[in-house]
């Protein structure tokens, strides 16, 4: 895929690794007016992990000290009636002074976070504060004084590298970041870590061969079921870096050398008492098989992922059948619709979500007709579909879907106005089936007219619309 981050490395011949990179004295971020010209350290905290579980399915909680709408002192309605370029140079001066409560510096970040996922701030607006922003944000991270502001600082960086694709966020953050991963106490940070690295390595100047090492540090993680982050079984972390690992290797060409290992355990984390990482492995493997698939159709030569269709399914039923009682319905419910999407996916060599169900030809009993050319029998085939504005995007890739829902985790109200105007998450999803939503009239005069509906289905479409609204 000719997305925008493989533009840049292309035009600016930068393929060295990071430290390579350091040594020829590209690293250094500090600006000159700055007079601290060390490089931010990862924070050093107990190592004993925490045992709670996040607080939403998708990897980045809101706690009470980062969800705006739950707040007397909501920063953004503190500055109704201001243009929000003006908030944001306001929040972006404040970040910079650290000699507030930690309460205000909460309140910053959660402004600041709010008016980049609402808000596409172009490029060049960007590029005049991305130099205070960063050192800025690592210094939350690093002396950060709750919970809360460490947390809001990292998820600030994701959405920042998701705003600005700059040449340098990722050298700056990713010593701190990946310490953050091992050796934060809160469980929930951790979480955001890792996702902040995925992101900040393919949107924030990560070459191919970082690529490479956050894969294998993702998957260090996974393999020891979290004990590599010091977070032993737990679930969240686990599933963060199955997610994290995903998203990255969806800009990865090729993954021969990276398959088997992979295979072999996320086909072991199909055993998790988690339901959240089973269905991030099940997922994962019908990825490999996707981008094997690809890899074989531009090259002609065949990945060996040493796994068949029929035994992973098999291993899949087994897995649900053999979910402990403590799993709820609900959870079991998930658990059995998304391994049966893998089952079809593996199978039939398709994406994700697609229905074998259908319908037959029209019955002449009910005084409807057959459309010409039609078939006896349609599947319903791809049921997933996000809708942004007067559009639904179909997901019918493993790694689209993998793509939309980082995108969704990280940018969530503000989804669509990235959709429509973000250039970076234009790229990231280039390869989607968009269609424009049709309103009652219109489609009645379609039919009238003996046209095919750009929605054939009687099924009801699954919609996957949260986090997708108007800002």
């Amino acid at each position: 895929m000719r997305d925008l981050r493989k533009k840049i490395l292309l035009e600016s011949g930068k393929t060295l690794s990071r430290k390579a990179r350091t040594k020829q004295g590209l690293a250094d971020y500090t600006p000159a007016h700055s007079s601290n010209n060390s490089r931010a350290t990862s924070q050093t905290s107990s190592r004993a992990p925490s045992r709670y579980a996040s607080e939403e399915e998708d990897g980045a909680s809101d706690s009470e000290d980062d969800d705006a709408s739950t707040r007397s002192d909501d920063p953004l309605d503190s500055d109704h009636g201001t243009a929000w370029t003006e908030r944001l140079q306001s929040r972006v001066d404040e970040l910079k002074t650290r000699k507030r409560s930690v309460q205000d510096r909460e309140d910053t970040l959660i402004g600041y976070i709010e008016l980049l996922r609402r808000h596409f701030v172009p490029e060049e607006y960007m590029s005049d504060y991305i130099s205070d922003i960063i050192p800025a944000l690592l210094r939350g991270v690093t002396a950060g004084g709750s919970t809360g502001e460490r947390l809001l600082a990292v998820r600030a960086i994701t959405v920042t590298a998701l705003t600005y694709p700059s040449e340098t966020v990722f050298d700056h953050v990713f010593q701190t970041l990946k310490g953050l991963c091992q050796d934060e106490e809160e469980e929930k940070v951790k979480v955001e870590a890792i996702h902040a690295l995925s992101i900040s390595v393919l949107y924030g100047g990560g070459s191919t061969t970082d690529y490479d090492d956050v894969l294998d540090f993702f998957m260090t993680i996974v393999e020891s079921d979290g004990v590599a982050a010091e977070a032993e079984d737990s679930g969240p972390v686990v599933t963060a870096a199955l997610q994290a690992w995903a998203l990255v290797a969806t800009y990865v060409e090729d993954l021969t050398e990276q398959s088997e290992q992979a295979m072999d355990v996320f086909m072991e984390q199909l055993d998790s008492t988690d339901v959240s990482v089973q269905t991030s492995a099940g997922s994962n493997i019908a990825l490999l098989f996707e981008a094997a698939r690809d890899y074989e159709e531009e090259t002609g030569t065949p990945m060996n992922l040493q796994y068949d269709h029929h035994k992973i399914s098999a291993r899949m039923s087994e897995a649900v059948r053999m979910s402990p009682k403590s799993v709820s319905r609900k959870d079991r419910k998930h658990l059995r619709s998304s391994f049966l999407s893998i089952s079809t996916s593996l199978e039939r060599g398709l994406g994700p979500g697609y229905s074998t169900a259908g319908r037959g030809g029209v019955n002449p009993h009910t005084g409807g007709r057959k459309m010409d050319g039609a078939s006896e029998f349609q599947e319903f085939g791809y049921r997933e579909k996000v809708r942004v504005h007067d559009q639904f995007i179909t997901i019918d890739t493993w790694a689209l879907q993998t793509r939309v829902q980082a995108l969704k985790t990280h940018l969530r109200s503000g989804f669509g106005v990235h959709f429509l105007e973000n250039p970076l998450v234009q790229e990231m999803l280039e390869s989607a089936q968009v269609q424009q939503v049709l309103g009652p009239g219109a489609a009645k005069r379609l039919r009238n007219a003996g046209e095919s509906l750009p929605e054939e289905s009687d099924e009801p479409v699954k919609d996957s619309t949260e986090g997708t609204g108007d800002a």
